[in-house]
């Protein structure tokens, strides 16, 4: 059967060589099932409620903030040796609408165990509404997209393999979720250390939660207990900030999404 050729486009070309890349990382995954009813309680007292992505990022940075190997990466220059930064960058995966097609582009948040809920929601709300060229990361990663493959790939090693600049131009984890699609993926890819989702989020706060890892970088029983302190954290602290909007107060308008429940 006869049918057309497609030329690749520019969020194509930057898909397909985030992939070449990811496919290079020896990953695993690692899943809990998480009961979140005192933090799906807080969030409901709110009149605009946070979205989950906001929260599971917040909740996130924290634990990488107690665990060192979350901060960690396996870099190739000079030598392969694990670098650990101080703090997390988070690498956020949106789908916007580029040039008549929907792609999927990445923007970073540096330290968000530093923000408050409110804020991480504005700055994600910012990257999803605003002009995709307007967007610096989205500009910048579309530019670098149009060079030649040798040109890209050359830049994006020494961008993943330098320690000083891995986190600035990829970030440390890295957070991809459609439940409010109702799917979850069960086998994402990213060349970077970590990267978080979870699955839709069930009525009584009921929700699985999977890590996937460099196995390079740590080992799943580490992982495991990492997901099980994550658990306490969105009950615990995230609920806590949570809950200290009193009276069931807006958050911001800023601070909720398209996606919030």
């Amino acid at each position: 059967m006869r049918g057309r050729a497609l030329k690749l486009s520019a969020s194509r070309r930057l898909v397909g060589d985030l992939m070449r890349f990811s496919m290079k990382v020896p990953r695993v995954s690692v899943q809990r099932r998480m009961q979140l009813g005192p933090l799906l309680k807080a969030r409901a007292s709110l009149e605009t409620r946070p979205s989950w992505t906001a929260l599971f990022l917040k909740g996130y940075a924290l634990l990488a903030q107690e665990t060192p190997e979350l901060r960690r990466a396996y870099v190739k220059f000079p030598k392969p040796q694990l670098y650990e930064y101080p703090g997390s960058v988070a690498s956020i995966a949106h789908e916007r609408e580029y040039e008549g097609e929907r792609v999927v582009l990445l923007t970073t948040i540096k330290n968000p165990e530093r923000r408050s809920i409110a804020e991480l929601g504005a700055l994600m709300q910012a990257a999803r509404t605003s002009p995709v060229l307007e967007v610096k990361e989205f500009r910048r990663a579309l530019k670098i997209a149009r060079l030649p493959g040798p040109i890209r790939w050359l830049l994006m090693w020494l961008g993943l393999n330098i320690g000083r600049q891995r986190a600035r131009r990829f970030g440390t984890f890295q957070l991809s979720v459609y439940s409010g699609l109702g799917a979850e993926s069960l086998n994402p890819l990213t060349p970077l250390t970590s990267l978080l989702n979870y699955g839709p989020i069930d009525v009584d706060g009921g929700v699985t939660v999977r890590i996937h890892y460099d196995h390079r970088v740590m080992d799943g029983a580490n992982v495991a207990r990492a997901l099980e302190r994550f658990e306490r954290i969105l009950n615990g602290e995230v609920t806590t900030e949570l809950e200290a909007f009193e009276g069931g107060r807006e958050i911001t308008a800023a601070a909720a999404s398209g996606t919030a429940r």
